[in-house]
């Protein structure tokens, strides 16, 4: 197998590309090649900087598009905003336009989107059948995100959308930016704490990838989340005793719209997102509880 993979560096591709490797012949598209080299050394792999030489992917059999900039890295200025989107929305463009000329397209393109596609919601359990997403940021940028990507969708090619939620990981993504103020015992919720956090392990996030990638009747639009959202107080407190430190202070809403603006909103607000469609294409989780997934991080 051929596959093309966006984003490779990141979060999800850099814990991806070990396991792809030993099915497939990759190829990373990388605005900067010379690092991306440096940091995927260990594995046998192409690199290219652009995909403006390409006329067509009849050369791959799948891609999958994970690339974009950080989403809260930055405060969302009108530029970061802009550069958010374009991220996302500009490569995801070419690739669509890629495939749709080619004479033998790819039969699967895997695409990346996030749950904040839903915006903010309450209480209410979400599957990916809701469709009365709050119209605000996240979700214009996801939107559009996923418009751009189905455009891809033929008979020949199949489109999977990935609507991710918080990805635990020690190696980078929220949790290894929340680790060090809970480790020193300054951790706890973040506003009311109500808000719900629906999230899932790096592992279950790869294998279902994977799953994807080799699931021919599997396409459209999947949540990859756990079965268990939990609000934010509840993670706070089991990250808390994971580490084995108190759960005390609490960090106000008015401190994070003040620092933050607009941003806070992925922090202070959430959804309680289930993953109805992989569990009933028979995916099965390997840490479907917030304790498991922990415990096996060894933080």
């Amino acid at each position: 197998m051929r596959v093309l993979i966006t984003g490779a560096t990141g979060l999800i591709g850099s814990h991806l590309i070990p396991h792809l490797q030993q099915q497939a012949d990759l190829t990373a598209l990388t605005r900067n090649v010379s690092r991306a080299e440096m940091a995927l050394s260990n594995h046998n792999m192409q690199f290219i900087s652009s995909l403006a030489s390409l006329s067509n992917l009849n050369e791959f059999d799948a891609v999958i598009n994970l690339a974009g900039e950080p989403i809260v890295n930055k405060r969302w200025t009108a530029a970061q905003k802009q550069r958010i989107e374009e991220s996302r929305w500009g490569i995801t463009q070419q690739l669509a336009d890629l495939i749709r000329a080619s004479t033998s397209p790819p039969s699967v393109l895997i695409s990346g989107s996030a749950i904040g596609f839903y915006g903010r919601q309450g209480n209410e359990i979400i599957d990916e059948g809701f469709n009365s997403p709050h119209d605000e940021f996240s979700h214009q940028l996801c939107a559009r995100w996923e418009q751009i990507a189905l455009e891809a969708a033929s008979e020949n090619t199949r489109v999977c959308i990935l609507r991710t939620g918080i990805v635990l990981s020690k190696k980078g993504g929220a949790l290894s930016k929340m680790l060090l103020p809970f480790k020193l015992g300054l951790g706890g919720p973040m506003g009311t704490g109500n808000q719900y956090m629906s999230w899932i392990h790096i592992d279950d996030m790869i294998s279902a990838i994977l799953f994807l990638l080799s699931n021919a009747d599997c396409e459209g639009v999947y949540n990859f989340t756990a079965p268990t959202p939990v609000t934010n107080s509840t993670f706070s407190k089991e990250l808390a005793r994971q580490l084995r430190r108190p759960c005390l202070l609490r960090t106000p809403s008015f401190a994070l719209k003040l620092l933050m603006g607009e941003m806070s909103d992925l922090l202070l607000t959430g959804q309680r997102v289930v993953p109805k469609r992989l569990q009933e294409a028979g995916y099965p989780f390997k840490y479907p509880t917030l304790a498991d997934a922990l415990a096996n991080l060894h933080l």
